[in-house]
């Protein structure tokens, strides 16, 4: 005679559908008072009672785990949707193209709790054959936070992700510089082109894509003060930036920069050029106060940045225009500089870096290698012996 299972053993039946036995428990409530039933599946009772034993035990350690359906792909688009708020819009834009492209069809299919360290690095291994090591951080980055995020709301116990270093990928484009000769072109090209400003003020001042983009009008002083004393020279404020909350990238980089009169003729014209855009432009024109804006005065996008910066100096002799970038303005500000013999600390309050470490470890290229002062002025003191 068969016996009745004692209270709490929960139930155990056969479901001919999926033909496998499934072993259920009730293990609490919920605030509303609904049953909270775990349930386990396997080809024999015994299968079945273990498994539900092992999913009791987690949930009572807490150490709830997701559904058996729960994959890697549910997890990052999870982390995108709700993982990401008050973000900035590049941040999220540049996170889902990465998991889209690189962690959803590689790893997207994986029940998230079978996912493990092996399957991660060697997914990583094989992105290092084609990406740069910025890119797998950033895939890495990406992976772990949605893995994190998932494993605080009890969905796996362990975040496998963060047991896997980034291999090293491929090396990406080296930035370089321009040289006077091929600076010169590029000015004569540009000029007359409504990139002609933009590309005199980031060649001669060395202010970065974002700072230039954010540049107010009531930030430019191209007149300056000339009775004050001492005279104050034309010049910029650069106390903003298009990045998230409008600070520059760093504190040293608010700075204020004295124009040249190359720069002070450019941006004259500048102005002259909104003015008549805005007329052409009438009601559609939105008035953001920008130095550089669109035909109807909204803010720049990078890639028309790129693409304008481009057609403007495709003229340029000696310059080929799809090889440069417009922040390579910027590199071939410092080298023109150290070319021209000034001191690596003058250049790095120029450009706003937080020290001279960071210059010479971003425009190492670009920094004049040999420092001949001291050699100079030994000469003058223990000179040669006839």
């Amino acid at each position: 005679m068969t016996t009745r299972r004692s209270r709490g053993d929960g139930g155990l039946h056969w479901d001919e559908q999926r033909q496998r036995w499934i072993a259920s428990v009730t293990v609490g409530y919920t605030p509303a008072g609904k049953r909270i039933v775990k349930k386990a599946s396997g080809k024999t009772k015994t299968d079945a009672k273990a498994k539900l034993k092992e999913i009791i035990r987690d949930y009572e350690d807490g150490l709830a785990i997701a559904p058996a359906d729960y994959t890697v792909e549910r997890a990052v688009n999870d982390w995108l949707a709700y993982g990401l708020n008050g973000r900035d819009k590049g941040t999220v834009s540049a996170c889902t193209i990465l998991s889209k492209t690189h962690i959803i069809p590689a790893l997207g299919a994986r029940k998230l709790r079978d996912l493990s360290a092996e399957d991660v690095d060697k997914w990583l291994a094989d992105k290092a054959q084609s990406l740069s090591t910025r890119t797998l951080q950033g895939l890495h980055s990406c992976l772990n936070r949605a893995i994190k995020r998932a494993m605080a709301r009890d969905k796996v116990k362990r975040n496998v992700v963060a047991l896997c270093s980034v291999p090293k990928g491929k090396a990406g484009r080296p930035s370089k510089a321009l040289t006077f000769t091929q600076a010169e072109a590029v000015l004569r090209a540009a000029e007359g082109s409504r990139m002609y400003a933009y590309i005199v003020l980031s060649l001669l001042t060395g202010a970065r894509t974002e700072e230039l983009r954010a540049l107010t009008w009531e930030h430019a002083d191209l007149e300056g003060d000339p009775n004050a004393n001492p005279p104050v020279p034309p010049h910029v404020a650069v106390w903003r930036s298009v990045r998230a909350g409008g600070d520059t990238k760093t504190r040293k980089s608010r700075r204020t920069l004295a124009l040249s009169k190359r720069c002070v003729d450019a941006l004259q014209q500048q102005r002259e050029q909104q003015d008549r855009e805005r007329k052409a432009a009438g009601e559609n024109w939105r008035e953001n106060g920008l130095v550089f804006a669109s035909k109807v005065g909204t803010p720049l996008d990078p890639s028309h940045v790129r693409r304008d910066f481009r057609n403007a100096i495709k003229e340029a002799e000696g310059v080929d225009p799809a090889e440069w970038t417009p922040r390579e303005l910027r590199h071939s500000f410092v080298s023109l500089l150290s070319d021209n013999g000034l001191p690596l600390e003058e250049i790095s309050r120029l450009v706003g870096h937080s020290s001279t470490a960071v210059t010479e470890a971003v425009y190492r290229k670009q920094i004049r290698p040999v420092l001949q002062g001291g050699a100079v002025a030994m000469d003058r003191i223990f000179p040669e012996e006839e």
